[in-house]
Protein backbone atom coordinates (compact mmCIF):
# COMPACT_ATOMS: atom_id res chain seq x y z
CA UNK A 1 0.00 0.00 0.00
CA UNK A 2 1.36 3.41 -1.06
CA UNK A 3 0.39 5.30 1.97
CA UNK A 4 1.80 9.08 0.11
CA UNK A 5 -1.01 8.49 -2.27
CA UNK A 6 -4.03 7.98 -0.12
CA UNK A 7 -5.99 11.20 0.26
CA UNK A 8 -6.79 12.41 4.31
CA UNK A 9 -9.81 10.43 4.29
CA UNK A 10 -8.27 7.41 2.79
CA UNK A 11 -5.91 7.14 5.38
CA UNK A 12 -8.05 8.32 8.78
CA UNK A 13 -9.80 5.26 7.13
CA UNK A 14 -6.53 2.54 7.66
CA UNK A 15 -5.44 4.18 11.01
CA UNK A 16 -9.26 3.08 11.75
CA UNK A 17 -8.90 -0.34 10.37
CA UNK A 18 -5.45 -0.75 12.03
CA UNK A 19 -6.69 0.37 15.82
CA UNK A 20 -9.11 -2.65 15.45
CA UNK A 21 -7.44 -4.91 14.31
CA UNK A 22 -4.73 -4.55 17.12
CA UNK A 23 -7.44 -4.40 19.57
CA UNK A 24 -8.82 -7.28 18.63
CA UNK A 25 -5.09 -8.64 18.82
CA UNK A 26 -4.82 -7.69 22.33
CA UNK A 27 -8.70 -9.22 23.65
CA UNK A 28 -7.37 -12.02 22.09
CA UNK A 29 -4.09 -12.08 23.76
CA UNK A 30 -5.90 -11.35 27.20
CA UNK A 31 -8.26 -14.03 26.59
CA UNK A 32 -5.91 -16.68 26.38
CA UNK A 33 -6.21 -18.96 29.17
CA UNK A 34 -3.11 -18.97 31.41
CA UNK A 35 -1.39 -23.24 32.28
CA UNK A 36 -2.17 -24.01 35.66
CA UNK A 37 0.82 -23.55 38.16
CA UNK A 38 2.00 -27.02 38.62
CA UNK A 39 4.81 -26.20 41.50
CA UNK A 40 3.89 -26.85 44.50
CA UNK A 41 4.58 -24.42 47.44
CA UNK A 42 6.38 -26.56 49.22
CA UNK A 43 8.86 -26.85 46.18
CA UNK A 44 9.01 -23.32 46.29
CA UNK A 45 9.92 -23.05 50.44
CA UNK A 46 12.23 -26.78 49.75
CA UNK A 47 13.93 -23.96 46.91
CA UNK A 48 14.17 -20.96 48.91
CA UNK A 49 14.89 -21.72 52.70
CA UNK A 50 18.57 -22.86 51.65
CA UNK A 51 19.24 -19.53 49.20
CA UNK A 52 17.97 -16.69 51.08
CA UNK A 53 19.09 -16.26 54.79
CA UNK A 54 14.94 -15.41 56.46
CA UNK A 55 17.26 -12.40 58.50
CA UNK A 56 15.72 -10.45 55.47
CA UNK A 57 12.67 -11.53 55.25
CA UNK A 58 9.68 -10.85 57.60
CA UNK A 59 8.92 -14.69 58.48
CA UNK A 60 10.47 -17.79 59.07
CA UNK A 61 10.99 -20.39 56.76
CA UNK A 62 9.32 -22.87 59.52
CA UNK A 63 6.47 -20.56 58.20
CA UNK A 64 6.87 -20.13 54.85
CA UNK A 65 4.03 -21.88 53.73
CA UNK A 66 1.74 -20.30 56.07
CA UNK A 67 2.96 -16.75 56.25
CA UNK A 68 3.22 -14.20 53.48
CA UNK A 69 6.85 -13.76 52.57
CA UNK A 70 6.41 -9.78 52.12
CA UNK A 71 4.24 -8.78 54.94
CA UNK A 72 4.38 -12.02 57.36
CA UNK A 73 0.76 -12.16 57.91
CA UNK A 74 -0.43 -15.43 58.27
CA UNK A 75 -3.00 -15.60 55.07
CA UNK A 76 -3.74 -17.91 52.70
CA UNK A 77 -0.61 -18.01 50.03
CA UNK A 78 -0.89 -17.82 46.36
CA UNK A 79 1.73 -18.51 44.45
CA UNK A 80 3.72 -15.61 42.26
CA UNK A 81 5.55 -15.04 39.62
CA UNK A 82 9.18 -13.59 39.97
CA UNK A 83 9.47 -12.80 36.45
CA UNK A 84 5.68 -13.01 35.06
CA UNK A 85 3.97 -15.15 32.92
CA UNK A 86 3.20 -13.10 30.54
CA UNK A 87 6.84 -11.71 30.20
CA UNK A 88 7.95 -15.89 29.38
CA UNK A 89 8.64 -16.41 33.29
CA UNK A 90 8.57 -20.44 33.84
CA UNK A 91 6.72 -22.66 36.40
CA UNK A 92 9.56 -23.69 38.58
CA UNK A 93 10.58 -23.15 42.10
CA UNK A 94 13.49 -20.89 41.37
CA UNK A 95 10.62 -18.04 39.34
CA UNK A 96 8.14 -18.39 42.67
CA UNK A 97 7.31 -16.84 45.94
CA UNK A 98 4.45 -17.17 48.01
CA UNK A 99 2.53 -13.51 48.70
CA UNK A 100 -0.81 -12.83 50.37
CA UNK A 101 -2.85 -11.81 47.96
CA UNK A 102 -2.51 -7.72 49.14
CA UNK A 103 0.91 -8.38 48.57
CA UNK A 104 0.25 -10.60 44.94
CA UNK A 105 -1.44 -7.19 43.86
CA UNK A 106 1.51 -4.73 45.16
CA UNK A 107 3.94 -6.93 43.18
CA UNK A 108 6.20 -6.15 40.95
CA UNK A 109 5.89 -7.29 36.97
CA UNK A 110 9.29 -6.72 35.44
CA UNK A 111 11.57 -8.67 33.60
CA UNK A 112 14.49 -9.49 36.55
CA UNK A 113 15.15 -11.84 38.79
CA UNK A 114 16.79 -9.45 41.28
CA UNK A 115 13.99 -7.10 41.91
CA UNK A 116 10.80 -8.94 43.70
CA UNK A 117 13.53 -10.24 45.94
CA UNK A 118 14.90 -6.60 46.47
CA UNK A 119 11.39 -5.72 47.31
CA UNK A 120 9.84 -8.46 49.54
CA UNK A 121 13.66 -7.65 51.81
CA UNK A 122 13.06 -3.50 51.66
CA UNK A 123 9.69 -4.21 53.19
CA UNK A 124 10.88 -6.50 55.81
CA UNK A 125 9.19 -6.43 59.49
CA UNK A 126 10.26 -7.16 62.70
CA UNK A 127 6.68 -8.06 64.22
CA UNK A 128 4.50 -10.69 62.65
CA UNK A 129 0.67 -8.72 61.73
CA UNK A 130 2.18 -5.28 62.60
CA UNK A 131 3.00 -4.25 58.52
CA UNK A 132 0.10 -2.55 56.95
CA UNK A 133 -0.58 -0.46 60.41
CA UNK A 134 3.52 0.52 59.74
CA UNK A 135 2.66 1.52 56.29
CA UNK A 136 -0.44 3.06 57.72
CA UNK A 137 1.60 5.06 60.05
CA UNK A 138 4.58 5.69 56.87
CA UNK A 139 1.66 7.07 55.50
CA UNK A 140 0.37 9.72 58.42
CA UNK A 141 4.10 10.86 58.25
CA UNK A 142 3.69 11.56 54.78
CA UNK A 143 0.40 13.44 54.91
CA UNK A 144 0.77 15.39 58.24
CA UNK A 145 4.90 16.09 58.28
CA UNK A 146 5.07 14.45 61.74
CA UNK A 147 5.15 10.76 63.24
CA UNK A 148 2.20 9.35 64.99
CA UNK A 149 3.97 8.63 68.05
CA UNK A 150 4.82 12.06 68.51
CA UNK A 151 1.05 13.06 68.36
CA UNK A 152 0.23 11.09 70.94
CA UNK A 153 3.31 12.17 73.14
CA UNK A 154 2.02 15.96 72.68
CA UNK A 155 -0.87 14.92 74.38
CA UNK A 156 0.61 12.67 77.16
CA UNK A 157 -0.71 9.53 75.52
CA UNK A 158 1.77 7.14 76.84
CA UNK A 159 1.05 4.70 79.63
CA UNK A 160 -1.38 1.70 78.58
CA UNK A 161 -4.18 3.26 80.50
CA UNK A 162 -4.34 5.89 78.54
CA UNK A 163 -3.60 4.17 74.99
CA UNK A 164 -6.52 1.72 75.94
CA UNK A 165 -8.80 5.03 76.67
CA UNK A 166 -7.58 6.44 73.52
CA UNK A 167 -8.45 2.79 71.25
CA UNK A 168 -12.16 2.94 72.78
CA UNK A 169 -12.62 6.29 71.35
CA UNK A 170 -15.09 6.62 69.16
CA UNK A 171 -15.11 7.84 65.44
CA UNK A 172 -16.11 8.33 61.95
CA UNK A 173 -17.19 5.11 60.20
CA UNK A 174 -14.79 3.90 57.32
CA UNK A 175 -14.81 0.77 54.68
CA UNK A 176 -13.45 -0.50 52.11
CA UNK A 177 -12.61 -0.06 48.53
CA UNK A 178 -15.16 -2.17 45.78
CA UNK A 179 -13.77 -5.91 45.95
CA UNK A 180 -10.92 -5.17 48.22
CA UNK A 181 -11.41 -7.36 51.68
CA UNK A 182 -8.92 -5.02 53.16
CA UNK A 183 -8.43 -1.32 54.35
CA UNK A 184 -5.75 0.62 52.43
CA UNK A 185 -3.18 2.57 53.64
CA UNK A 186 -4.49 5.78 53.19
CA UNK A 187 -8.25 4.76 55.30
CA UNK A 188 -6.00 3.50 58.09
CA UNK A 189 -3.87 6.76 58.27
CA UNK A 190 -7.45 8.55 58.05
CA UNK A 191 -8.63 5.94 61.24
CA UNK A 192 -5.60 7.01 62.76
CA UNK A 193 -6.60 10.92 62.21
CA UNK A 194 -9.98 10.91 63.10
CA UNK A 195 -8.39 9.25 66.54
CA UNK A 196 -6.72 12.15 67.10
CA UNK A 197 -9.70 14.23 66.38
CA UNK A 198 -11.88 12.42 68.47
CA UNK A 199 -9.58 13.11 71.88
CA UNK A 200 -8.88 16.65 70.82
CA UNK A 201 -12.50 16.94 70.73
CA UNK A 202 -13.10 15.82 74.09
CA UNK A 203 -10.27 16.74 75.97
CA UNK A 204 -8.91 19.47 73.82
CA UNK A 205 -5.08 19.65 72.62
CA UNK A 206 -2.16 20.66 74.47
Amino acid sequence: MDIENLSRDELIEEITKLKEENLKLRMKKSNKKRNRIKTTKKQIVDYWETRVDECELSIDWAEAEERCWRCGYEKRLQRCHIIPDCLGGEDKPSNLVLLCERCHIDAPNVESETFMWDWIKANKTTFYDTFFETKALQEYEFIYGKKYIDELKERDILSPERIKEFMELPVGESCNHFAHPWKNDSTMAGIFRMKLEAYDKIYGKK
